[in-house]
């Protein structure tokens, strides 16, 4: 009880810290040309230069419509993240944004929201519910563009583990995607590790130790989130093995990119969208369905490959670097309209 009252502690605090802004956009439709909206965006996760990037982006598109953006993390405690929503719904916000979570523990409450009043979108998280908006990052294209990659790289056959936790949509997906290349390439899965907590890389780099000990023979690692590439790539280090495994994985940010620059990293591919432009695609989705205006039920947001080569060949240091040079992450057209503002612009 006292971890779940820090976590609601800390939620309230982020919502205090970020004021109501009264002007709204004269060109905009109602409400939002008045100011002063209320949306929420509660995540799942808590931490992290992704979860940073997609509050700062969900901000950032916030601002000139005068919302009153209101930020909470539950820190993979699914009680705390029901906590936060009952919240908003008290607060009678005119928005709510669920970034990922566990469906079971979200759906009554999700349309709880609706009943209410509340437009909802969920980003990464299926609550199997057709007046609710699925943001994805198209995961099957990320797993497909960094899994083509390893097999360009080693050929059918590889020998591979996977870091995989189930429950969760994205990884999911990914995943699934993961056992279908084993079907059509050959990879032999010869393990699977993973865990989602509040130390997730310190404790998939002790899983990765003990599984590439009991299996040395492993050559390639599919990671679908970059907190499992972080603590395999602390594994394979602590190993030394990082001349022999290399690590495949989705997401991308701006340490992930230094981690994948470092001399000899076996971190050499990732398949990402920019996530500042992820929390950006959230909050015009929502702001549509406030306005009474259909984002359309499926929001999907494409990819790109990115290889440790295209990071040293073109001098990127910074998800900066990567968006002036991959026009791909600067900007997304998903969920847009005349009236939303361009961030990016």
């Amino acid at each position: 009880m006292q971890r779940m009252i820090r976590h609601l502690l800390a939620g309230v605090a982020t919502c205090a810290a970020m004021p109501a802004l009264a002007a709204g956009l004269a060109s905009a439709p109602a409400p939002f040309d008045k100011g002063g909206v209320k949306i929420a965006v509660v995540s799942f996760i808590g931490g992290g230069d992704w979860l940073q990037a997609f509050e700062a982006g969900a901000k950032r598109q916030a601002q000139p419509l005068g919302i009153d953006l209101r930020i909470s993390e539950a820190r993979q405690d699914p009680d705390a993240e029901r906590q936060l929503i009952e919240q908003a719904i008290t607060l009678k916000v005119d928005g709510l944004v669920i970034n990922n979570g566990k469906p079971e523990a979200l759906k009554d409450l999700a349309q709880k929201a609706l009943d209410a009043g509340i437009k909802v979108v969920a980003y990464d998280v299926n609550l199997d519910n057709p007046k609710i908006p699925q943001i994805e990052q198209s995961d099957r294209d990320m797993a497909r563009l960094v899994l083509d990659q390893a097999v360009k790289d080693q050929g059918d056959g590889i020998k591979g583990g996977a870091v995989y936790v189930a429950g969760f949509a994205p990884l999911d997906r990914r995943y699934a995607v993961w056992k279908e290349f084993g079907k059509t390439h050959g990879i032999e899965e010869k393990a699977v590790w993973g865990v989602v907590n509040d130390t997730v890389a310190a404790s998939v780099a002790d899983q990765t130790k003990a599984v590439l000990r009991a299996h040395p023979d492993i050559t390639a690692i599919f990671t679908p989130w970059d907190e499992f590439a972080r603590g395999v790539k602390l594994g394979i280090d602590e190993l030394g093995v990082g001349a022999k495994v290399k690590i495949y994985g989705v997401d991308i940010s701006t340490s992930d990119i230094q981690a994948i620059i470092e001399p000899d990293s076996p971190w050499v591919a990732t398949a990402a969208t920019n996530a500042a432009v992820v929390g950006e695609v959230a909050i015009r989705a929502v702001s549509l369905a406030i306005a009474g205006q259909n984002p359309d039920h499926a929001v999907l947001i494409h990819p790109t490959l990115v290889t440790r080569t295209d990071l040293l060949e073109n001098k990127i240091g910074t998800i900066e670097d990567l968006a002036a040079k991959f026009p791909a992450f600067q900007s997304s057209d998903a969920a847009t309209a005349p009236w939303l503002p361009d961030p990016a612009k």
